[in-house]
C-alpha cells in the first residue's frame, strides 16, 4: 500500500525568498509534496486555482496576504486549511533567521524540516 503524501502549498509575495526556502526545507520530508508561489504579479511562480486545488494545505506568510488570497480565490479554498504563519518580508532566500523563524512556525503542524 502506497504511503499517502500531503501536499503543501507555501504562499508570499514574490515567491523569491520566503516560500522557496520553506519548500526547499520541507520537500525532501517523506510524506510531505511541497510547492511554492507568490501572489504578486510579479512573483517567479503566480498563485492558481490549480495549485490550490492540488493543495491538501496552504501556508500563507503574512495576514495580509491571507486576506488577499481568500478574496481572489474563494472558490478553490473552500474546504482547505490555511495557515498563516505571520512571517514578515524581512529576510533573504536562506538566510539562517528566516530557517530558525520558519522551522519554529512550522514543526507544529508538518514536524522537524530536513536540515
Amino acid at each position: 500500500m502506497a504511503k499517502v503524501r500531503r501536499r503543501v502549498l507555501f504562499v508570499c509575495e514574490g515567491n523569491l525568498h520566503r516560500s522557496p526556502t520553506v519548500e526547499r526545507l520541507y520537500s525532501a520530508i517523506p510524506g510531505i509534496d511541497a510547492r511554492s508561489a507568490g501572489l504578486s504579479d510579479l512573483a517567479r511562480v503566480q498563485v492558481n486555482d490549480e495549485l490550490l486545488f492540488w493543495a491538501d494545505v496552504i501556508f500563507v506568510m503574512e495576514r495580509r496576504l491571507r486576506q488577499v488570497l481568500k478574496r481572489r480565490f474563494t472558490v478553490s479554498l473552500e474546504g482547505k486549511e490555511l495557515v498563516c504563519l505571520n512571517v514578515p518580508d524581512d529576510f533573504q532566500r536562506d538566510e539562517p533567521k528566516l530557517i530558525d523563524v520558519l522551522v519554529e512556525r512550522l514543526t507544529p503542524h508538518l514536524g522537524p524540516p530536513a536540515l
